[in-house]
Formats: structure tokens, sequence, C-alpha cells
């Protein structure tokens, strides 16, 4: 518990106070967001703020992580080191998609074809090294890795892990339109893997995560990288933290939900990623069948803005969504935990 609270206070603090030096660095080079001329009008306002400050979050997050380790009882571990590796890969390929958007100033960075490209490659290097390094499960998992009792096998394992890693951290991305939207709830949905990863390792005999402390240590790190961007990042912004955030979050909630077997579970811990990126595809649906929008603007955040709401509005009560489908998952787990008779 002390290696778990060292880590995230650890994170917190170093994107709390490191965030702020970045700003000003930013600022002195010129370097702000480039606002999409097909967005909200209220958004022109936000043109040139800071962007990529995700990579504070990356950087938090691992910090913390090496700082927990410095407990004793707490050790590195192939599991938590591939997480990791998720995270940092998918924000570098953010990164180099933030850097291409302010240099060239305009709003599209890195083509569909190389961003795919890239996230293809981070989340296929993850997959193939977890089953050659990690010895994970290839049970498709809601709750335990028996839990459905459909073992997907090798190549399907593989093929499953890069859909979920590209699809999670595109839904993060579709999110990410807010002030301190995507940050808010991604520090809900990370403390839910926190729990989930601690209570797997006081109960290794039914959950059978050999790496499940060290995979709650990352999440927990990433909670409070989280927690402190957002400290900057809320509205009104003073620093976005563009794909560099946006994919390193997503690729971290599906890492975690992948290792931990919780791949049915994520999409309820995740409940406010799931609605943003429906509501993109019944927009597009709807509008290619029927010629008709179903929501003023997609995303669904983007809709409430335009029918009125306060820009704070909605963020607050979109977190307040993304609290509720926090505590969804965490009930949803433990009433299988108690199903089983454990306790008894």
């Amino acid at each position: 518990m002390i290696a778990l609270l060292l880590a995230g206070g650890v994170a917190l603090i170093v994107s709390l106070v490191a965030t702020p030096v970045f700003i000003r660095w930013l600022q002195a080079e010129g370097i702000g967001q480039q606002i999409r001329e097909d967005g909200p009008e209220g958004h022109i306002t936000k043109a040139g703020t800071p962007t990529m400050g995700g990579l504070m979050i990356v950087i938090g997050a691992l910090a913390g992580y090496l700082a927990g380790h410095l407990r004793s009882g707490a050790i590195f571990t192939r599991g938590g080191l591939l997480v990791a590796f998720a995270v940092a890969g998918a924000g570098l390929v953010g990164l180099v998609d933030d850097w291409i958007k302010v240099r060239r100033r305009r709003s599209l960075g890195l083509n569909k074809r190389a961003k795919i490209a890239g996230q293809l490659l981070v989340a296929g290097g993850f997959a193939l090294l977890a089953l050659e390094l990690a010895d994970v499960k290839t049970d498709l998992s809601f709750t335990r890795f028996d839990s459905i009792g459909l073992d997907l096998g090798t190549v399907g394992w593989v093929v499953w892990t890069v859909v979920v890693m590209i699809g999670t951290s595109n839904a993060v991305n579709l999110t990410d339109g807010l002030d301190g939207l995507a940050a808010g709830s991604a520090t809900f949905s990370f403390s839910a893997f926190a729990i989930i990863g601690f209570w797997q390792f006081r109960h290794f005999g039914v959950y059978q995560v050999p790496q499940a402390l060290d995979l709650a240590l990352l999440a927990i790190s990433l909670t409070g990288a989280c927690a402190g961007f957002l400290w900057w990042n809320a509205a009104p912004a003073r620093i976005f933290m563009g794909d560099t955030g946006s994919l390193a979050i997503g690729a971290g909630l599906a890492a975690l939900a992948l290792l931990m077997n919780l791949q049915l579970l994520l999409p309820v811990i995740g409940g406010l990623y799931v609605l943003e990126t429906v509501s993109v595809i019944v927009q597009v649906a709807s509008f290619r069948i029927f010629h008709r929008r179903i929501f003023r603007m997609a995303p669904v955040h983007h809709h409430f803005e335009l029918a009125g709401w306060p820009e704070t509005t909605v963020i607050v009560r979109f977190w307040i969504l993304a609290g509720l489908c926090t505590a969804l998952a965490l009930g949803l787990f433990y009433a299988d935990f108690i199903s089983l008779g454990v306790l008894d």
C-alpha cells in the first residue's frame, strides 16, 4: 500500500511541477495548438494554447512508477514494463503527430496511414512481447481470465489486442475535445485499475495475475500524472495534452485491461469513451444513410456545447458520468468476486 501511495504521489508532484515549466518553454518557442476550422466557433479563442502536454503525463507516470519500486517488496515485472512501453510508444506516435501540427501550423498532423501504422507497430509489438515475455492468458475475459470460458488462441489474442488498443486510443482521442475532459475522466478510469490491481494482488489464487501489484503501481502512477496535469489543463486550459496524451492514455487503459484480464470490463470502466465514439459512429452512419445528422456536432460533447451548455457544465457532467462508470465497474468486479464464495 505504501508503494502505491508513493508512486501516485510522486507522479502527481512531477506532473504538477513540470507542466508549468513546459508551458513556459512552449510559449517561448511559440508552439501552440491549431484549431480545426469545422469545430465549434467558441474554440477559436483557444488557438495558440500550448500543446503536447501529454508528454508531462507520460513523464510523470514513469517517474511515479519508478519511485514506487523504491519501496521494498515492489519489484519490476515484464508485464508492468510492457505496459510502460505501450504508454511511451503510443505517446511517441502522438508526439510526432502533434509536432507536425505545430511546425506546419495546421490542425492536421500525420496522415491517416502513417498514424495507424504507428499505432499498429506499438499495439502489435505489445501483443507479441506480452505473449512471449509476460505469460498472459489468451482467454477472452470480463473480470477473471476464466470468466467467459473462451480461449482466443495465440493469433486471435494478438488480433484482439491490436483492435482493443487502437480502438481505445482513438476513443480517448475523440473525447479530448474540451478542457480537462480527457484528463479528468482518465483519472477516474486509471484509479479503477489501481484498485482492481491491488485486489488481484491480494487474491492471487482467484485471479492468477502474477504482475498485479506492478500493474497497480503503474495504474496509480497514471492516475496521479493525469490529476497533476489536470491542474493546468482544467478550463480555461493553459495547455492541451494533444495526441501525445490521448494516445498514451488510451494505450495504457487497453494494456492494463488486457494484462489484468479485464477486457470486457474496459468498456464499462471507460464508458464515457464508448459514448463519445458511438456518437461519432451514429452521426456518420445517419448522415450517409439518411442524409440527416442526429447531433448538432459529434463527438457528443460538442452537441451539448452547441445546445447552449457552458463548456464547464459539459465537462463536469461528463466527469460525473465517468465517475459513475468507474463505480459501476468496481461494483461488477466485486459482485463477481462475492459470487465465487471466497469470503465464505
